[in-house]
C-alpha cells in the first residue's frame, strides 16, 4: 500500500496508460480522481475499481481549458489536499515540419504542455496543504531526442522545461516536479503490430516495445514516499532506445548478431 492515504488526479485517465495507473494506484491505497474528455471510458474506468474496494471519482476535463481545472480545483476542495498530479493527458501527432498547419501545431501544444502548465498553476494550492506532494509528467522519448514529429516533438522538450522549472518553484513548498519519458509503448492508439512500432522495437536494446504497466509502475514510485529526494529528473522508460539504440544497429552490424 505505498499511497495508502494519498489522493492523486491522473488526467487522461479514461483509457491506455492513465487507466492502468488509476487501477494501480488505486490498488496501493489512493483516493484516485481520474480526468478527461472521454466521459462514458471515463465512468466506467471508475466504476471498475470501486467495484474492486477502490476509491475514485471521474471528473470532466479539457486539460487545455483553464475553466476545466478551477472547476477540478471545486471539486478537490472538501478533501482539502492533493498528495499527487499526473499529468498523462497528450495527444499525438506524427507529421513532420512542412506537413503540419498552424491548427495543428496550437492544438498539440495546448493539450501536451498548456495542460500540465494550468494542472500545475490551479492545483498548486491543494499540493501545497498536503505538506509533501508529487507532480509527475508524462513526456516522450521524442522529447529526448531528434525525431521528425515536430509539433509533438517540440511539446514534450517544452514539457520538459516545465518539469524542471516548476521543480525548482516549488521546492520550498516540499513538491517535487519529476518526468518519465516512455518510448514505444502498446496502447489503444498505438498498434501492437504496425510497422512503426516494430521499427522502433527493433533499434531498442531490449528489442520490444513495453507495455503501460511498465510505465506505471515508475510513476507509482514517483508519487511513492520513495522517492521524496528525488525531483527535477527525467526517466526514460524506453528499453534503452534514447541511449543505446545508435550503438546497438552498430553492434549488430560489426558483430553479425
Amino acid at each position: 500500500m505505498r499511497l495508502k492515504g494519498k489522493v492523486i488526479l491522473i488526467t487522461g485517465a479514461a483509457r491506455g496508460q492513465g487507466r492502468v495507473e488509476a487501477h494501480l494506484f488505486a490498488s496501493e491505497g489512493a483516493t484516485v480522481h481520474l480526468a478527461d474528455v472521454l466521459d462514458p471510458d471515463g465512468e466506467e474506468v471508475a466504476r471498475e475499481i470501486r467495484k474492486r474496494g477502490g476509491r475514485a471519482t471521474y471528473h470532466h476535463l479539457d486539460v487545455s481549458s483553464e475553466e476545466d481545472w478551477n472547476r477540478i480545483l471545486g471539486a478537490l476542495q472538501p478533501e482539502g489536499r492533493l498528495h499527487g498530479l499526473v499529468n498523462n493527458a497528450g495527444i499525438a501527432h506524427r507529421h513532420t515540419l512542412f506537413d503540419t498547419t498552424t491548427e495543428q501545431w496550437e492544438r498539440i501544444h495546448r493539450v501536451n504542455l498548456l495542460g500540465p502548465f494550468l494542472g500545475i498553476k490551479v492545483l498548486a494550492p491543494l499540493l501545497r496543504a498536503a505538506g509533501g506532494a508529487s507532480i509527475v509528467n508524462v513526456g516522450s522519448a521524442a522529447g529526448m531526442t531528434g525525431t521528425f514529429t515536430t509539433a509533438y516533438a517540440s511539446s514534450k522538450w517544452g514539457l520538459r522545461g516545465l518539469t524542471k522549472s516548476a521543480a525548482l518553484v516549488l521546492s520550498d513548498d516540499n513538491i517535487r516536479v519529476n518526468a518519465v519519458h516512455p518510448g514505444i509503448i502498446v496502447t489503444p492508439i498505438v498498434s501492437a503490430d504496425s510497422v512503426f512500432l516494430k521499427a522502433m522495437a527493433d533499434i531498442a536494446p531490449l528489442s520490444r516495445a513495453g507495455d503501460p504497466e511498465e510505465v506505471a509502475t515508475a510513476v507509482l514510485f514517483l508519487l511513492s514516499d520513495e522517492a521524496r529526494f528525488i525531483t527535477g529528473v527525467d526517466i526514460e522508460i524506453d528499453g534503452g532506445m534514447v541511449n543505446a539504440a545508435a550503438y546497438k544497429s552498430i553492434w549488430k552490424q560489426t558483430t553479425k548478431r
